[in-house]
């Protein structure tokens, strides 16, 4: 169990980066809300606003493919492995250029690994697509933001090549801030100084999309052919998704689609 300490406890919305993050400030929350914008919720954001019911998988193995034939699920390759005969990938853009499955099994090291290890705790895939749905739909819950039923906003950040370190990275603090900054604005209080911190610097970033654009992660996926998916990944509120993982799979409350 997390130390006191890190739980930051008293506070209505707190902000914590990665699975460590999410077992510290989930333990007893009313949900947990993931962010992981480049790009594991922003592509659970585009596919089940789609229709497709998406089921996160920590591992790109030869056990993913096992589970998504357990679960009749069409397999996310990894971006470059996508083609005629597996056009779904981890990147938003193939996503939307991909025919329309009913299930999709999609794997991440970050995003889908958090979302796959919290338990007993409803967690919802939030990213700049769908802030303003997600947040909505969090206020319309009875009591949550309050200090006896927290939200526990995670970024889920990336990690350092060859290692499982988390590397904080901008976009996922840009999208938790832009969340607790319309949380705010919908009347939930009480936010722990990690959560004022990251709505102070979404709120002092007027030029978002260039900045994320011009990260480390941006430049990453431009370098091997991608930027495609940035551009999609910074269209603020684009979406009116909000997926919320049931029975083990992400499906868009507001829609109904199971």
């Amino acid at each position: 169990m997390s130390p006191q300490w890190a739980q930051q406890q008293g506070f209505g919305v707190r902000v914590e980066w990665g699975r460590a993050g999410a077992a510290a400030i989930g333990a007893g929350a009313a949900c947990v809300v993931v962010i992981d914008v480049l790009s594991f919720t922003t592509s659970v954001s585009i596919a089940t606003a789609a229709g497709t019911v998406v089921y996160p998988y920590r591992w790109r193995d030869e056990s993913a493919r096992a589970f998504a034939a357990e679960h009749r699920a069409a397999l996310a390759v990894g971006r470059r492995e996508a083609g005629p005969d597996a056009p779904w990938s981890l990147s938003p853009a193939a996503l939307r250029r991909a025919p329309v499955t009913e299930r999709l099994v999609l794997p991440s090291p970050n995003g889908s690994a958090i979302a796959t290890t919290v338990r007993d705790t409803p967690v919802v895939a939030a990213c700049l697509r769908n802030v303003a749905a997600v947040a909505a739909w969090l206020v319309d819950q009875d009591g949550w933001g309050g200090v006896d039923r927290p939200i526990a906003v995670v970024p889920a950040g990336e990690q350092w090549p060859g290692t499982e370190t988390v590397r904080p990275a901008i976009e996922d603090w840009l999208g938790a801030g832009a969340l607790v900054t319309a949380l705010s604005e919908r009347g939930i209080g009480a936010l722990s100084p990690e959560a004022r911190a990251a709505a102070s610097t979404f709120r002092g970033t007027p030029a978002m999309a260039e900045l994320i654009t011009d990260s480390a992660s941006g430049r990453e996926l431009a370098a091997i052919g991608f930027a495609d998916d940035v551009a999609l990944a910074v269209d603020l509120d684009a979406d009116h998704t909000v997926p919320v993982l049931l029975d083990g799979a992400f499906t868009d409350i507001r829609s109904g689609t199971r």
